[in-house]
């Protein structure tokens, strides 16, 4: 489908993906599972999904497209049942298609499950073949399918068992919820590359998210992170859990940096004061005499809070942003396109017209994108424009669930600071360090990836892993089924 939602800094970082679960009597889990989506929405923009199971059949319906644009009133009503899972997805395994759109149901003879992956496998196309080469068949290029089969083949008879052979076998980043006729589970890798949280709906069920914020929305109280190498079942007995031994902690950095929205709390922490903490960490290393503190909005807008407080110099508004470019389905014309980021922000001549101007941002990838917003405010009258960054300076690139770029694409991977600094015509920048990041967020290092900005990867990987690896093989046999599936009045049936 064309024109669906892209991220604002286009070229840039993307997100990782959303997901929800939830296991509730006597509540309305797919309008509950639709607004915890909808507050996930900043992780996944490509399509969205529900799966529901009444203990006797398992339905599903995902799109492409926003949520409030998959789903409407009747779709809802029509997805029963006292289990349900959600997805929002960015794609980091597999194209951006319909056929990708998550939760993916699998199925082998009576036996099915539905799934919904955060996270990106470093060993997919390996456990692929094995699983062919045992019958099983894909209709999908992801590697979420390929979690789902595998869990299928576990020679074990129950289902936590199932999973913990499954979680031996995985390789990468994952944060799981996995539905049943009659469970709810829900799996976080070894390191815990991925957050996960669980919480309780009072009196009536459990929840897992991917962040808190979306337990605040529905109503939710915040129980507890999961832990890295916790699986989880739940039903109407409670909660069980088993826990296989954590491996090197890796929650990715860009958790606090850019994905998670600032109003979630990750290992007890704030997103809302990391950042803002970064933003004063960067007034201390990098000093200016400046007039005016300015953010990149959104992810940014706590750090240039922080840096105006730690700094003194007075916080302004200098750019707005367009909060629906790229949720339209159409298309620009060539001289809309050729205008590139002036579509996504807007600068205020009258705020920035003669003024030293402190610029902070969340990070620099490609750098694609910098350069034009720099130009923007020289356009717009600043006569100084010093540009500071949250994240240090971003070498390497991530195989665990975020679509960053190729080593060759990173921009600090070919030049130095300097050589950035010349590239997009800043008067001065200034990369938070790394030791410095760590004390803005306030957590040991040892808790975090970092292999974007060091190369130390925690598990080994290829030196450039594919996202669309899996996508020349052959999708054989049929779409693991489902007993009951339809589609919305905005969207074609399914196959």
């Amino acid at each position: 489908m064309k024109g669906v939602y892209t991220h604002s800094k286009g070229s840039e970082l993307r997100e990782a993906c959303g997901v929800f679960g939830i296991f509730a009597r006597n509540e309305d889990i797919a309008r509950i599972t639709f607004f915890a989506l909808f507050a996930l929405q900043h992780r996944g923009q490509e399509s969205a999904g529900i799966a529901t199971s009444d203990g006797m059949d398992l339905q599903v319906f995902a799109r492409m497209g926003l949520v409030s644009h998959v789903f409407d009133e009747k779709t809802l009503k029509r997805l029963k049942g006292h289990i349900a899972i959600g997805h929002n997805r960015y794609s980091t395994t597999g194209s951006s298609r319909r056929h990708n759109a998550q939760p993916i149901l699998v199925s082998n003879g009576n036996i099915e499950l539905a799934v919904a992956h955060n996270g990106n496998l470093a060993n997919s196309e390996a456990l692929r073949s094995e699983l062919e080469a045992q019958g099983f068949t894909f209709n999908t290029s992801t590697d979420s399918e390929i979690i789902g089969n595998l869990i299928l083949s576990a020679p074990q008879k129950e289902w936590l068992e199932k999973l913990r052979y499954t979680m031996r076998r995985l390789q990468g980043a994952y944060s799981l919820v996995i539905m049943t006729r009659n469970n709810l589970y829900a799996m976080r890798d070894l390191n815990g590359v991925r957050p996960l949280c669980l919480g309780q709906i009072p009196g009536n069920g459990y929840v897992v998210a991917s962040e808190s914020c979306a337990l605040d929305h529905i109503g939710a109280d915040f129980i507890r992170e999961i832990e890295p190498g916790e699986i989880l079942a739940i039903n109407d007995d409670g909660v069980n859990r088993i826990k296989e031994p954590p491996g090197k902690g890796a929650l990715c950095i860009f958790e606090y940096l850019y994905f998670a929205r600032p109003d979630s709390v990750i290992n007890n922490r704030l997103v809302y004061h990391a950042r803002e903490a970064m933003g004063a960490k960067l007034a201390e290393e990098f000093p200016v005499d400046a007039d005016i503190v300015i953010d990149v909005p959104d992810s940014a807008t706590p750090a240039a809070v922080g840096f105006s407080h730690k700094s003194g110099i007075p916080l302004a508004t200098g750019l707005i942003k367009n909060r629906y470019m790229g949720r339209t389905f159409i298309d620009p014309d060539q001289r809309l396109r050729d205008l590139g980021v002036k579509l996504k922000f807007n600068p205020l001549k009258a705020v920035l017209e003669g003024k030293r101007v402190v610029l902070v941002d969340d990070s620099i990838v490609r750098g694609t994108t910098t350069p034009q917003v720099i130009k923007l405010l020289r356009k717009a009258g600043a006569s100084e424009v010093h540009m500071r960054v949250c994240a240090p300076p971003i070498c390497h690139p991530c195989f665990f669930g975020v679509d960053m770029a190729t080593r060759w694409e990173l921009l600090a991977y070919r030049k130095s600071v300097e050589e950035i600094r010349r590239f997009i015509r800043a008067d001065s920048l200034g990369y938070l360090s790394i030791e410095g990041l760590i004390e803005a967020i306030g957590l040991p290092e040892n808790l975090f990836c970092l292999a974007c900005f060091t190369g130390e990867y925690v598990l080994p990987v290829q030196l450039e892993m594919d996202k669309l690896a899996l996508e020349g093989l052959p999708r054989n046999g049929r779409r693991s089924r489902s007993k009951v599936q339809f589609a919305s009045k905005h969207n074609a049936a399914l196959p």
